[in-house]
């Protein structure tokens, strides 16, 4: 998976994770969290590498991938309460 992500452009590695975080929302929408967006996942996974930098790309991919509702409504309640200064 390695290999190929580090053939991708810019470009084409920012439509690759959209889609991905995408097909994350709609997994969500479909078990009752109807207004989750791409930005929400997204957000979830990036935020506990902002003291970090930028994680291995792969690292990346897989969090979103493994990324379960529990764990992602936690983050959007903590979010909620903390406000967008977090």
């Amino acid at each position: 998976m390695e290999s190929f992500i580090e053939e991708m452009d810019a470009h084409e590695l920012e439509n690759a994770i959209e889609l991905l975080c995408c097909s994350k929302a709609e997994e969500f929408q479909l078990v009752g969290y109807q207004y989750v967006t791409s930005k929400d996942v997204w957000n979830c996974v990036s935020r506990k590498y902002e003291k970090q930098g930028i994680p291995p790309l792969h690292q990346l991919v897989n969090d979103i991938l493994s990324l379960k509702a529990t764990s992602f409504m936690n983050f959007m309640t903590v979010s909620a309460y903390r406000g967008s200064s977090f």
